[in-house]
């Protein structure tokens, strides 16, 4: 280094003039912090000191050896996830560092000027100061993203705990307190228990940040997480989806504390949503009576047997038969909707009523046959093919 071999002393005069003034300098950076950076305000004046320490001794090492430690020797991780854990932004770290090493090259500027030290030494350990902040600015940017990933899982994963509890029942009612604040639910409100898959492209991670986003609309409330490859977590109020592609099933309104009631109900009406091929955001109201059908597969095959297996042995008219009845139940049992709309003459779908009748032993006018044929019916349209040799198979609407 220039001059190197007999600037000993004098240098270590000036680290020693540095030395002395470390503290009136940390308090004048310590003022200039908390005022121009916001964030700062939030860090105690202990640790900035600590750091401060850390990062004026580290320099003055620099200063008196004329070279910088390598980027692994920078020991920033504490602080790292510190900052990170009191919010304080990556941008803002950096400036309040920049700024520490601005000071202590001014102050190493200043000191070495007035006691005469050789300017060559000056140049050289100037640079040595600039290559400190440089280095030493992309080790903490480093570490201070590592900070912040480590920062996000542990969140997830806490929130994710959290969610399993709440939603199966677990949770003890001072952890459902201590959750609540924790991720601003409001225990006086009721919350809706949501069970969510993608239909398309998207993941479940990408759904569950979609579906948040829908749920916090107009000033609601949505906690949301991925179980089982599934997107769970409690809601306000029915999203509205747009053109997300996704499945839903919404339980209903309940305290937190019997979430877990909320979130059963909100997989049958998934799995219900589901069989029956439906896109969007699915609660009781909308499926009523059709979430059993699912839930009940041996009286779904008794009631095929009974009113729509017997049709099978008339082949093609037999599907036409079904699909009169089909209407005749839609349309409010009015046979000229249903002949209009089949753009068929009335008395054709007179006979397949009557022919229906003949065939399964029933009457359309009893109150018990429209309950059993329209469980019948919706059971058809998930899929259930039919039974024996006889008859093509009909394996969705005709």
């Amino acid at each position: 280094m220039p001059g190197q071999s007999g600037a000993t002393a004098p240098l270590e005069r000036v680290i020693a003039a540095m030395a002395a003034k470390q503290w009136n300098v940390g308090g004048r950076l310590h003022a200039e912090l908390t005022d121009h950076i916001p964030s700062y305000r939030a860090v105690p004046r202990e640790l900035l000191d600590q750091i401060w320490q850390r990062h004026f001794q580290r320099a003055l090492a620099v200063v008196r050896e004329g070279s910088v430690p390598a980027p692994e020797d920078f020991d920033e991780a504490d602080v790292a996830r510190d900052r990170v854990t009191r919010g304080v932004p990556l941008s803002d770290g950096l400036r309040a560092f920049r700024r520490a090493l601005s000071a202590i090259r001014d102050l190493f500027i200043a000191e070495a000027t007035e006691r005469g030290l050789d300017p060559g030494v000056i140049v050289d350990r100037t640079k040595c100061l600039w290559e400190l902040a440089d280095v030493a600015s992309v080790r903490i940017a480093t570490v201070h993203r590592q900070a912040e990933v480590a920062s996000a899982l542990f969140d997830a994963r806490r929130r994710a705990d959290f969610l399993r509890g709440l939603l199966y029942g677990t949770l003890r009612a001072a952890e459902i307190h201590s959750g609540a604040a924790i991720y601003g639910l409001d225990l006086s409100r009721p919350y809706r228990a949501i069970r969510a898959v993608p239909n398309g492209k998207v993941g479940p991670d990408a759904l569950e940040r979609s579906l948040e986003s829908h749920g916090r609309r107009n000033g609601g409330c949505a906690l949301l997480t991925v179980l089982d490859e599934a997107v769970a977590g409690v809601v306000e109020a029915k999203p509205e989806i747009g053109d997300l592609e996704v499945t839903a099933g919404l339980g209903p309104p309940t305290d937190l504390a019997a979430a877990h009631g909320s979130f059963r109900a909100a997989g049958r009406l998934l799995e219900a949503a589901r069989a029956y091929g439906l896109r969007g955001v699915y609660d009781l109201s909308d499926l009523s009576w059709r979430v059993a059908v699912v839930a009940e597969p041996e009286l779904a095959e008794l009631l095929l047997d009974r009113y729509l297996r017997p049709l099978e042995a008339e082949g093609e008219f037999g599907a036409l038969i079904e699909e009169s009845v089909r209407g005749y139940l839609e349309w409010g049992r009015h046979i000229r909707e249903v002949a209009r709309r089949a753009h068929v003459h009335v008395n054709t779908v007179r006979y397949r009523l009557r022919r229906f009748e003949e065939l399964t032993g029933t009457s359309l006018d009893a109150p018990d046959t429209s309950v059993e044929l329209s469980w019948a019916l919706a059971a058809r349209e998930l899929g259930t093919p039919p039974r024996g040799p006889a008859g093509p198979a009909h394996g969705g609407v005709p």
